[in-house]
């Protein structure tokens, strides 16, 4: 038996818009939880760097265990599944008899190679297997922060120019942005003081972006270190940089707690992630959109979804 029933013409409209607005509630996205994995006992040491190796499909965090200075030889690199687990905990360690590893910073990934800035060299190791595969030096150098790979495959690491003293860190007067030239050889793009303690860099076609921990300014330097100043964003003690998906620049603010992120270049900066206490060198997972943060002083790793 079929059922027939007719709905006035009188009441379409009414109808009509009521549906418009429950498919529309239906529709809108719920705010993204955020993920964090905490490890306080056995797990993370003073956690700095995040990376995601996309054709591992996991990310790799660095480690610093101890003091960002200390030649203590027992820094050490995770590797974390897309969802917050360790695979290894200590994949790559400095208690490895056969590689040494300090105080592991920024990392980078060219080709099959992976670049840890570790104080006053960058080191290389394999990207699969973590086998070392030698070191690069930067001579003068105090404290190596992060490395970023060109689109033509030259390395870049900066410098924050910070030296141990009796009340912590001091400036060391180093500040620099590294190129690494033929034969794998050190030579500045810039190098002065000004340059306010550039700590996470990005390195692009058009150009490097520099963020900074000290002046907590964001700058473009092109291949003859000549600078360009951006949109600085709401607060400073800047450390890590990187480009979204959508093309939008992220950055972390320690002074913020909170990773801001630039639509363009005229802004305005915005609110990506909030309530991250002392939020490190963040990786972008372009597969799933999460940006990682290590939590610098919470020996902790915090995924969360940038859409």
């Amino acid at each position: 038996m079929t059922c027939r029933f007719t709905i006035p013409a009188s009441a379409r409209p009414t109808l009509l818009l009521g549906l418009l607005v429950a498919l529309a509630a239906c529709q809108k996205p719920e705010p993204a939880p955020q993920r964090a994995v905490v490890r306080p006992d056995t797990g993370f040491r003073t956690p700095e760097s995040a990376l995601w190796d996309a054709a591992g499909g996991v990310y790799l965090l660095s480690n610093i265990n101890g003091s960002p200075l200390d030649k203590d030889d027992n820094g050490f690199i995770s590797r974390i599944d897309p969802l917050g687990r360790p695979v290894l905990w200590r994949w790559i360690t400095g208690a490895d008899t056969s590689l040494s590893l300090n105080a592991p910073k920024g990392m980078a990934i060219k080709g099959d190679t992976l670049f840890v800035a570790d104080i006053d060299v960058v080191r290389l190791f394999q990207r699969s297997t973590g086998a070392p595969l030698g070191e690069r030096p930067v001579p003068g150098a105090t404290f190596l922060n992060d490395v970023a790979v060109g689109p033509d495959g030259t390395v870049y690491v900066t410098d924050s120019g910070l030296r141990a003293d009796a009340a912590g860190f001091a400036p060391s007067g180093t500040d620099a942005v590294w190129r690494f030239g033929s034969g794998g050889v050190a030579e500045p793009v810039a190098r002065d003081t000004s340059l306010g303690r550039p700590n996470g860099i990005l390195a692009e076609r058009d150009g490097l972006t520099v963020v900074t921990f000290g002046s907590g300014a964001v700058y473009r330097l092109d291949a003859r270190g000549r600078r360009t100043d951006l949109l600085r964003p709401p607060k400073g003690g800047l450390d890590g940089v990187v480009r979204a998906n959508d093309g939008s620049l992220l950055v972390s603010s320690w002074e913020g707690k909170a990773v801001y992120r630039l639509g363009s270049v005229v802004g305005p900066w915005t609110v990506a992630v909030d309530s991250v206490e002392s939020p490190a060198d963040i990786g972008y997972n372009t597969q799933s959109g999460e940006v990682a943060i290590p939590i610098f002083n919470r020996n902790t790793l915090v995924l969360r979804p940038v859409r």
